[in-house]
């Protein structure tokens, strides 16, 4: 029986303004990711979704981003050196894992997010600097890569433990790069169309291009974004057609 993971960011409102349905998302999701303070999330926050992901027994990760609370970690901080990337990746996975520590939960693994993500996939230094950070953190820390990109390479270089990761909800290039949210059709939101398009990701662990392209990937985690409208809906249909098809939805374990 083919088994997958289902990814989720969470944590990601900051003070009295709050995003997404956090709570219903960890009853659907296996593993999270917490936003650290710097694109999302304050300690407030961040302690309270570690609280509920321990409680309905969710692993956790860091969820690392620019520093970019105006344009929620989406908005590419360019010029930074390396040392510079890595010590704000170390920065918020150990915000993260302090808070963690406190309510009695423990990190398992680093995603980076938005732009911070997006840049590395296609940057080696930026790729390279996050997957250093992680290492100089804890390297039996996961490191949830985007398949195929050059986040793979990084994490490969750092020896480190890595899941490979699809989207749900997100158009691809024929790259294999996510299609940029500036783009109409980037992000999907037919909950049926992506429960489909999902099972048959996992099935054949290939995605298909926004012009038809397939293109082979390795598929570990399947990440769905709190942020999207009808995020539970999407989250709940896309568990109901994977255990149709006979696919087992767990926690990812820890892959070479």
């Amino acid at each position: 029986m083919k088994t997958i993971d289902l990814n989720c960011d969470l944590g990601e409102g900051f003070g009295a303004w709050q995003m997404g349905n956090d709570e219903a998302m960890l009853e659907l999701a296996t593993s999270v990711n917490v936003a650290c303070g710097f694109h999302a999330g304050d300690p407030d926050i961040m302690r309270r979704t570690v609280e509920l992901a321990k409680a309905r027994g969710v692993s956790i990760g860091a969820h690392p981003g620019y520093n970019d609370l105006r344009g929620f970690g989406r908005h590419p901080i360019l010029g930074l050196k390396a040392s510079e990337i890595e010590n704000l990746v170390a920065y918020q996975i150990g915000a993260l894992q302090a808070i963690a520590t406190a309510a009695g939960h423990k990190v398992t693994h680093v995603k980076a997010h938005g732009a911070l993500s997006n840049v590395a996939c296609e940057d080696d230094m930026t790729a390279k600097a996050i997957a250093a950070g992680i290492r100089a953190v804890d390297p039996n820390l996961i490191f949830v890569v985007l398949a195929n990109s050059k986040l793979v390479k990084a994490g490969e270089d750092a020896n480190l433990p890595m899941v490979h990761e699809v989207f749900a909800d997100r158009a691809y290039e024929d790259d294999g790069n996510l299609v940029s949210r500036k783009k109409p059709g980037a992000v999907l939101h037919d909950a049926k169309a992506i429960a489909d398009r999902v099972v048959r990701m996992v099935q054949d662990g290939a995605v298909v291009s926004v012009t038809g392209k397939v293109i082979k990937m390795r598929t570990d985690t399947v990440c769905i974004h709190g942020d999207t409208p009808g995020a539970v809906e999407i989250a709940r249909n896309l568990r109901d057609a994977l255990k149709a098809s006979g696919i087992q939805v767990a926690p990812f374990k820890r892959a070479a």
